[in-house]
């Protein structure tokens, strides 16, 4: 096990710089270049001229390719255009948020999604497996946007119940360790802090969540249909195995597979950065601060968040593939 997992880091190396070079490209081939994204109103052919040799923009790129890939394997990320901090500093002060509501997200929608898809499967044809199909399309095709809006306007806005934006109440003196703000209530003893923390995430992430939650149950409902109509099942039935050990070891656990991978996918997806729902909620996670940089032309946070996302999906599918070996014993990862 412990083999398979080194072997599949290593396969990270060649994966990142291909991502670096086609990043690298990227960047480089959009309107107006660094140096006019640099000096923004003031971009004179005169200033752009000083700022191309200063920065060696006017550099073959392949050796530009070169040196950017040299500060990145010292650590040097560059610089956001837009704060002036360092763009690790800025991941690492938004990843927590993204994290937390991606967590919450994932939490919705596997606590929902696999018991739903579980029980329409059980009930296939009966008018339980109906609606869990007809939710699940419904999920699929509304926007998430749209869902956020929603979702603001109805239990923030109108009922008041929950907060209708940012992660914690800004009158709370909390003390925060991690940046996720549910774990540092939980660790210092701020509980009131951590409720609030958790507020303030219920709604972006039910907005978040309802894709996710929508395939999950599509792909929990289709693998159980097709275990439990497999012939080691009912060979189970035939020999008298009780029904809870049948749902339970046969059913269940043989169904999981396809519904991890889904979950895996699902994660790196959410860990990529929720644009919308971020926006809409004026969530201070990675996916906001992206969103901004495009706009902003800030290339080296739209260069350096990318691979630290993409590291985090390899890093996601790892886990999903090790999971394998785990759940069906039958499984092992080569």
């Amino acid at each position: 096990m412990l083999r398979t997992i080194g072997r599949r880091l290593l396969l990270l190396v060649p994966t990142l710089i291909g991502l670096s070079v086609l990043l690298f490209f990227w960047v480089r081939a959009l309107p107006g270049g660094p140096a006019v994204a640099l000096l923004g109103e003031r971009a004179t052919p005169e200033a752009v001229a000083r700022i191309n040799e200063l920065y060696g923009f006017n550099e073959p790129l392949f050796i530009q390719y070169f040196t950017w890939l040299g500060r990145l394997l010292s650590g040097d990320f560059g610089a956001s255009i837009q704060t002036g901090r360092p763009v690790l500093e800025e991941f690492l002060r938004r990843f927590p948020a993204t994290l937390e509501l991606s967590i919450a997200a994932l939490i919705v929608a596997v606590g929902i999604g696999i018991p739903l898809g579980y029980w329409a499967a059980r009930k296939h044809g009966k008018a339980w497996d109906h609606i869990a199909v007809v939710l699940s399309l419904i999920g699929i095709t509304v926007p998430v946007f749209f869902l956020a809006f929603i979702f603001k306007y109805v239990f923030a806005v109108q009922l008041g119940w929950l907060p209708s934006d940012g992660r914690q109440n800004p009158r709370i003196d909390a003390t925060h360790y991690t940046n996720l703000y549910v774990l540092d209530g939980l660790i210092t003893g701020e509980f009131d802090a951590a409720w609030d923390a958790v507020l303030h995430l219920i709604l972006p992430a039910l907005a978040l969540g309802t894709i996710p939650l929508a395939i999950i149950v599509r792909i929990t409902r289709a693998s159980v249909l097709e275990v439990q109509n497999a012939d080691y099942v009912r060979t189970g039935r035939a020999k008298g195995i009780a029904q809870n050990t049948l749902r339970n070891r046969f059913i269940l656990r043989n169904a999981m597979l396809p519904v991890v991978t889904t979950v895996g996918l699902q994660a790196g997806l959410l860990i990529s950065g929720a644009v919308l729902t971020e926006t809409v909620f004026a969530f201070p996670g990675i996916g906001a601060f992206l969103a901004s940089s495009i706009f902003a032309r800030d290339f080296p946070v739209l260069q350096g968040f990318i691979l630290f996302i993409a590291i985090a999906y390899a890093l996601i599918n790892l886990l999903v593939d090790v999971s394998y070996s785990f759940i069906d014993p039958r499984v092992r990862v080569q």
